[in-house]
């Protein structure tokens, strides 16, 4: 049985501790400056396992959105408290962790923003307690046992075109080499996204596919993302790493041109609220029509399994849900549909909980301020088509 992290952690430290105060006596020295953050960096045991081994220990995953990612470009130089909380949502706690873990979810993706903590150029130097923040959270999950991903999410500065890219890769490069040296310890629990929906922010072209120079741009950056972990130290060379296409799309045009880096643990990053118009418009359909809207989910998970799969890359679908539209009935038939047929073809599924419930894009399951599940019976419906329950 696999050692809890927590315990793991405790047990590393308290052996570093010891030899430090051994060489420290040995030495002839009671006292004497500050100990490093390398002597107290804990290196926990990575399984040499495939990204497909991994992704078969996955159930269902859950997002924990417009949190950390949130953000206020109006307000510099957040507290870590204040950006967390400025969409709305309360401070993450370890007990909503685990309501999560307790419903049958034990992934959970925590989306960050990182620009409102950076330093100037060149070294965009994250705040130190925002970082302390995340590590914090990512505990929280890896803590109890359960996958984390962590991501670059509301970025403002990677948008994808020749003309910023040097800028982007070199931010790129500055922002993952310091998170990847705070989380280079932890095994294969934790996993590092290196975007999230890289595109063409603010023009025509944001959500259609980009264009040959945007999409040429995002696999230069992937790249780059991917050469940087492999750089770094502890387990990073072995760290399971997921890449998105342009904007985390699942078209044929946007597959084409997508380069996948020549590494062997490497998962692709797709989100789909499909069908579009039952799961995502705010003006589209109520009900789900299992001969229609299921067929369109069988032909999106027969595209990803064949052409990721078929190139020996998994995949995993990073956001996906049905909003609030008061048809509860009709999401848990969705739900169940999407998941089975995600299922059946070795894909898993992360559900985008934005904390949203009767407004906006209305993704939310569980009520963080009492810890409450407002829809249970699509969280049963997902575990169910998963096998979980």
């Amino acid at each position: 049985m696999r050692k809890h992290p927590k315990f793991k952690r405790i047990i590393s430290l308290a052996l570093a501790a010891a030899i430090s105060l051994s060489a420290m006596m040995l030495s002839g020295c009671s006292d004497g400056g500050t100990d490093s953050a390398e002597s107290k960096k804990t290196v926990e045991e990575m399984r040499d396992i495939t990204s497909f081994e991994l992704l078969d220990e996955i159930t269902v995953g859950w997002n924990l959105g417009n949190t950390l990612d949130a953000h206020d470009a109006t307000k510099p130089n957040p507290t870590p408290e204040r950006q967390e909380t400025c969409w709305g949502n309360p401070k993450t706690t370890e007990e909503m962790i685990l309501a999560v873990k307790d419903k049958g979810f034990n992934t959970i993706r925590v989306p960050v923003t990182w620009y409102p903590q950076l330093g100037a150029a060149p070294d965009y130097k994250i705040n130190e307690a925002w970082l302390d923040r995340v590590q914090e959270v990512v505990d929280y999950v890896v803590g109890n046992d359960m996958y984390c991903i962590i991501n670059l999410h509301h970025e403002n500065w990677h948008f994808p075109s020749y003309d910023n890219l040097d800028a982007a890769k070199g931010q790129l490069i500055a922002v993952w080499t310091q998170i990847a040296d705070r989380f280079s310890g932890y095994d294969e629990h934790l996993l590092f996204e290196g975007m999230n929906e890289p595109r063409m922010v603010g023009t025509s072209k944001e959500w259609t596919g980009g264009d040959a120079e945007s999409r040429d741009v995002i696999n230069q950056l992937n790249a780059a993302f991917v050469e940087t972990i492999r750089k770094s130290g502890d387990n990073n060379p072995k760290r399971h790493l997921l890449i998105p296409t342009y904007a985390a799309s699942s078209t044929m045009q946007t597959i084409n041109d997508f380069i996948v880096p020549e590494d062997d643990r490497i998962i692709i990053s797709v989100h789909a609220y499909t069908p579009y118009n039952f799961a995502l418009n705010a003006k589209g359909t109520f009900e789900f029509d299992p001969a229609k809207d299921g067929a369109e989910i069988d032909a999106l998970m027969q595209l990803i399994k064949d052409y990721y799969h078929g190139r020996n890359y998994p995949a995993i679908i990073g956001e996906f849900g049905a909003r609030n539209k008061y048809n509860t009935d009709d999401r848990c038939e969705w739900a169940s549909y999407y998941v089975s047929a995600a299922t059946k073809n070795n894909i898993r599924c992360i559900w985008w909980d934005n904390g949203a419930f009767t407004s906006g894009e209305a993704f939310g399951l569980l009520k963080r301020s009492t810890l409450t599940w407002e829809y249970p019976e699509i969280v049963e419906a997902m575990m169910k088509a998963r096998g979980v329950q």
